[in-house]
């Protein structure tokens, strides 16, 4: 009877929905859910909104003064999650996000409607980072894998409805219901996962790193570079020496932030981390530009040229279940090397497409090895993340392989829209060129992410 428990609780998805872990499975999948379905909602509304509360000025800083506050988030929870465990971050964090949502579902002007943006960054940076320790101290990492999968699942679903179902509510209710209607679904799905935080760790632990309030500093001084270099504009020399600095205080502010030897790509977590960065920035940099070039270049309707999008966010969750079900059976590098491969050649695709007007299916087959690649490598890199930390460090780490992913795909597409501005005759070349090495890069880094296991001497 006992080896039968055991081979069920070793069973992928049925084991993360064993009584032990079944609440707190839900519980935190339907925060991310709700999380995803908030990130991508706002994209549909964003136009009624602003024309609303009359505030096309602000538009841009919408959308990017939450991934820029989320990085004072992520530190903030990781910091607090090494010391008193994640259960403290959490209940914070979905607090301070159904504030935000309060804020921006009743904001009767846009400067208000922006300071419940910037809130929401801070809750929804920090709550990603508090449910990365709770899956790190709950979970055995024999079940992590389909967990992430999962994890990517709740994402899927909201880019596939959430668009549409927020046109529903803000066309014939009110945009201000695409807020303030998360509000009551954020409450039960926290109360899910309450009863499973009182297994996890939450002592005070004098072990955890010191410089708290440092990083915090770091962290702000971080999120105000991302902000500036979000909002660099054309590509006029002194747009290119704005960019430039901001780069270079974002390198120098994160720095604390990340694992030593990150920015030298060491083997090992450094690698990891990196990689993450890395790889988003090659993804997004790419995904942004795919409807356009379709649209403009090859004549498709923006529903055509928005279901390739799609293709590629279905075949991200494919490839992110087929790595839960394989489990232990295949090492982590092994997923990073091959979604790595998987990435460039979808962004080689969309470069060669672009340089020599090939027919778009090639872009289309090309995005579906696009999706596959996230989602064979994505859940592998927060695995490795976790191998390779302590309960002193899982906060800091978890923070710092999100933070890696907020700046590497900020900054990559900052670059690449001044590359757009910048190359008007082939401006979708420079763009997916850039992408391209970036993709490149991300294939050098893999191999250097490797767990190496010490065996301890008899």
């Amino acid at each position: 009877m006992s080896s039968e428990r055991t081979r069920a609780e070793q069973g992928g998805a049925s084991g993360i929905l064993k009584s032990r872990y079944r609440w707190v499975t839900i519980g935190t999948v339907a925060l991310i859910f709700l999380s995803a379905f908030e990130s991508l909602a706002v994209t549909t509304v964003m136009p009624v909104v602003s024309d609303d509360l009359d505030g096309r000025s602000l538009y841009a800083i919408a959308f990017s003064g939450p991934l820029a506050t989320g990085i004072i988030g992520m530190v903030w929870s990781g910091l607090i999650s090494d010391r008193r465990g994640p259960a403290l971050p959490l209940y914070a964090c979905v607090a301070t996000f159904t504030a935000s949502l309060v804020i921006s579902g009743t904001a009767t002007t846009m400067l208000v409607f922006v300071l419940g943006r910037l809130v929401q960054g801070l809750g929804a940076g920090g709550l990603i980072v508090a449910i990365y320790v709770v899956v790190a101290r709950m979970y055995p990492e024999r079940l992590q894998p389909a967990l992430f999968a999962a994890f990517a699942a709740a994402w899927v679903v909201p880019s596939l409805v959430g668009p549409f179902v927020a046109g529903l509510v803000a066309e014939f209710i009110s945009w201000h219901w695409v807020f303030l209607g998360v509000v009551v679904l954020v409450i039960p799905a926290l109360a899910l996962v309450v009863p499973s935080l009182r297994h996890v760790e939450s002592q005070v632990n004098e072990d955890a790193a010191p410089g708290g309030a440092a990083k915090l500093g770091w962290s702000a001084l971080a999120a105000l570079a991302v902000l500036v270099l979000a909002v660099s504009g054309e590509a006029t020399g002194v747009e290119w020496l704005l960019a430039a600095a901001s780069i270079t205080v974002t390198l120098i502010a994160v720095r604390p932030l990340l694992p030593a030897g990150t920015l030298r790509l060491q083997r090992g977590l450094p690698a990891v981390i990196s990689l993450r960065g890395v790889a988003a920035g090659a993804f997004v940099a790419t995904e942004v530009y795919l409807p356009f070039m379709l649209t403009e270049n090859y004549g498709f309707r923006p529903s055509a040229a928005g279901l390739v999008l799609t293709v590629g966010a279905l075949s991200w969750s494919i490839a992110s279940a087929v790595q839960g079900r394989i489990g232990e059976r295949a090492e982590h590098v092994t997923f990073l090397r091959v979604g790595t491969v998987f990435i460039t050649i979808a962004i080689v695709a969309a470069f060669v497409t672009a340089a020599f007007d090939l027919a778009p299916v090639v872009t289309v087959a090309g995005w579906l090895f696009g999706g596959a690649g996230m989602g064979l490598m994505m859940p592998r890199m927060s695995i490795l993340m976790f191998a390779y930390s302590t309960p002193e460090n899982q906060g800091f780490n978890s923070s710092a392989l999100n933070i890696s992913d907020v700046i590497g795909g900020g900054t990559a597409l900052s670059v690449t829209g001044l590359l757009f501005a910048a190359f008007p005759e082939a401006p979708l070349v420079a763009v997916f060129a850039l992408a391209a090495l970036l993709a490149v890069a991300s294939v050098l880094i893999a191999p250097r992410g490797a767990r190496r296991i010490v065996e301890p001497v008899a």
